[in-house]
């Protein structure tokens, strides 16, 4: 036994317990007996009242009069309109309307989002969108719709000139085969994941409607080059096509679409399904011919897309662009892209996406603010984290127009760039900042415009 004053053993000492006089180790939890002297084996320091391995409350901070005034993140709650109520409620209570009536297609579109949101659109209520005089229809997720309910939907629909289906896995031969036969008028279609139709089906298709303009599909691992050359062949007018996350993409695809040139404007080949499907001189050869007609153009995921695409295809052939999308393409420099822009001589573009280009900084923004920057309402840089602070500063000095804007995980973004932009850029809806630890909770808001990203935000 010790005295009070002498110090507690080592960890890992042997000693007997003054109340049980049992033979214990002593550890960093072995708690001195009350009263003193000795010290208490675990069990009998339980025993006694006081648990050994409870850590100790932290103390409780209190606020100051200073920290109660000042609001972290604060938020304005407005209640909503009207109309987003009924939008809400009539989406919430959807299988129990007969019918919408007139009631405006924005708002309609504004139902179909609600209802997008948890799946609920299904065979019998979505025939509440359906009408004989409908030129155009856009259901934001059809997963519940089966092969048959989609053919009906043509039929429902036939004066069609422009659809648009999201999440359409069902689409099967069937379905292309009754779009064929009841929507003669179609002009435009766009679908998102059509992955059972087969490339007879897809042919059929391009041969009944001649006057097809438009046609973007995402995820269709059975398009291949004998549908793009039917495609080309029956729709001489083709002006806008996206092939985007097509599994059998190659080089062979381009020398189909090169007879398109003077007429397309839209082109997306984006995120392809292999690494490297089309080559650097096949997409140089192919701006050569469809260049000068191109209004938007998506090159993003393909590794091929180098400097000398943007200096022998993009520069001297493509003029009257006005979007241009080349995210994730890696070998891409700081110094080329700043070079193209800086000497490109083409219309201003108002939408840019250069967005995962880790090589590219401040030379190739200040350039990129120089030649659109004033005509600019969308701009994409997440992930230059090598930009400069006074690069990122020049922003809002240079686009006055800009309506969304993403910097994530660029470093130096903090919350003076922010005040910047809420202040200068009027227009302005949509800042992202992921990644941008400078962001802190004091970073300033303003009504109508969402940040996105601050991760001491507190969430309402």
């Amino acid at each position: 036994m010790w005295k009070s004053d002498l110090p507690k053993p080592p960890v890992g000492s042997f000693e007997n317990c003054v109340r049980c006089q049992k033979q214990f180790t002593v550890t960093k939890y072995t708690l001195a007996a009350n009263p003193p002297p000795g010290y208490l084996c675990h069990p009998c320091a339980k025993s006694s009242g006081s648990d050994p391995f409870k850590k100790p409350a932290a103390p409780k901070k209190r606020k100051t009069t200073t920290d109660k005034r000042n609001l972290a993140s604060y938020e304005e709650r407005r209640l909503p309109s009207l109309a987003a109520i009924c939008i809400e409620v009539i989406s919430k209570h959807i299988d129990d309307v007969d019918a919408l009536g007139d009631i405006g297609s924005m708002n309609i579109d504004e139902i179909t989002k609600a209802m997008a949101k948890n799946r609920s659109l299904n065979e019998e209520n979505a025939r509440l969108f359906y009408s004989r005089e409908n030129e155009r229809l856009t259901l934001y997720d059809v997963t519940n719709l089966a092969p048959q309910a989609l053919c009906t939907l043509a039929s429902l629909n036939p004066g069609l000139a422009d659809l648009r289906l999201d999440f359409c896995g069902h689409m099967d031969d069937a379905v292309a085969s009754a779009w064929g036969a009841s929507l003669p008028n179609l002009k435009r279609v766009e679908l998102l994941g059509p992955f059972l139709v087969r490339a007879d089906a897809w042919q059929a298709f391009f041969r009944g409607h001649p006057g097809l303009e438009g046609f973007l599909i995402t995820q269709s691992p059975r398009f291949d080059i004998e549908c793009m050359r039917v495609l080309v062949q029956s729709c001489p007018d083709l002006h806008e096509l996206r092939l985007k996350e097509l599994g059998k993409l190659s080089d062979d695809f381009l020398q189909e679409i090169k007879p398109l040139a003077g007429k397309l404007t839209h082109l997306d080949l984006s995120y392809p399904g292999t690494v490297d499907p089309l080559s650097e001189t096949a997409l140089i050869d192919l701006l050569t011919h469809v260049g000068p007609s191109l209004e938007h153009l998506d090159l993003s995921g393909h590794e091929n897309v180098t400097d000398a695409v943007l200096f022998r295809g993009v520069k001297p052939h493509v003029h009257a662009l006005r979007s241009l999308a080349l995210a994730n393409t890696p070998d891409l420099t700081d110094a080329g892209v700043a070079e193209f822009f800086g000497t490109w001589e083409s219309a201003r573009l108002s939408t840019i996406n250069l967005s995962r280009n880790h090589l590219l900084a401040g030379a190739a923004l200040g350039a990129l603010l120089k030649h659109s920057g004033s005509e600019l309402t969308q701009l994409d840089i997440n992930g230059w984290k090598d930009t400069a602070e006074d690069a990122l500063k020049a922003i809002p000095k240079a686009t006055s127009h800009l309506t969304k804007l993403d910097v994530g995980f660029c470093r130096s973004v903090d919350d003076f760039l922010v005040k910047d932009l809420l202040e200068r850029c009027a227009e302005i809806q949509e800042i992202k900042v992921w990644g941008c630890q400078r962001i802190t909770e004091h970073c300033p808001r303003k009504r109508g415009v969402n940040i996105l990203g601050i991760e001491m935000a507190q969430i309402y």
